[in-house]
């Protein structure tokens, strides 16, 4: 009998199997989980190949965090096909190429908007589709890397990562008298594929590697993926609004 026995789970960002929402997706169902995975635009096709891989019969729905009515779209077939909602992660996030790498003054609202509606207020779209099914209370969990500090070259995904740390709390807020837990898990440099998107993203791997105390490695997201289905579970009844980290320590250590 698993932690996430019985418990049905929507996870988003299920791109390839090395990105941290199928390692979660692949431990949820280890644990007793019923999934249903989302995908989007060009990518869905990409998302229905690496679900497969999950297993048979995971089923794949079209949620694109910008076009407003896909919440309600979710949420209605959610409604019919599940009757009720557990948890949800959260693993979407996408920026400009001109708002990365060093180039941060040079990134025009235009480009800037892109990044927070789909890193960051699609945290509350997807609250939109999943609370109303947790009638018993539930779980949100969303993918999170430190927005404490300004980082070299990941600028303005950085302001959207503080964007949602601060949308967590509200959602937090606003949720919890229906029994409703919002977190974010910060996790570690990993070589996904939004990380290779990040021009400079060898600096986070040697500096993870040196300084945390846990030690780190950037090919290894186990420990993500059992931070997030522990998020998921009902073993933390009492724990919301928070960032729970799983960066090996590196968070707490001076240069």
């Amino acid at each position: 009998m698993g932690i996430l026995d019985g418990r049905r789970i929507v996870i988003t960002g299920v791109l390839t199997d090395a990105s941290l929402a199928y390692g979660a997706a692949e431990l949820a169902l280890a644990e007793g989980a019923e999934i249903l995975v989302t995908g989007a635009g060009r990518a869905m096709r990409l998302t229905q190949r690496t679900a497969r891989k999950l297993g048979d019969g995971i089923e794949v729905v079209e949620f694109d965090v910008t076009e407003p009515s896909h919440a309600d779209a979710l949420r209605d077939h959610l409604a019919t096909s599940w009757g009720q909602v557990d948890g949800a992660l959260h693993a979407i996030g996408f920026a400009p190429e001109i708002c990365l790498g060093g180039t941060f003054m040079d990134a025009a609202w235009e480009d800037v908007r892109v990044a927070l509606e789909i890193s960051t207020y699609s945290l509350k779209m997807l609250a939109d589709a999943v609370a109303p099914l947790m009638p018993a209370g539930g779980s949100i969990v969303g993918l999170d890397f430190d927005a404490a500090r300004a980082w070299p070259a990941y600028d303005w995904m950085g302001v959207a990562k503080a964007g949602l740390e601060s949308t967590c709390r509200y959602l937090a807020r606003y949720l919890g008298p229906q029994g409703i837990r919002v977190n974010l898990v910060s996790a570690g440099p990993m070589r996904t594929m939004a990380a290779r998107s990040i021009p400079g993203f060898s600096a986070f791997e040697d500096a993870w590697a040196q300084r945390a105390p846990l030690g780190w490695s950037v090919t290894d997201p186990s420990a993500v993926s059992r931070t997030v289905v522990a998020m998921l579970s009902d073993w933390l009844p009492a724990t919301t609004g928070s960032i729970i980290q799983a960066d090996g320590g590196y968070h707490a250590i001076g240069a």
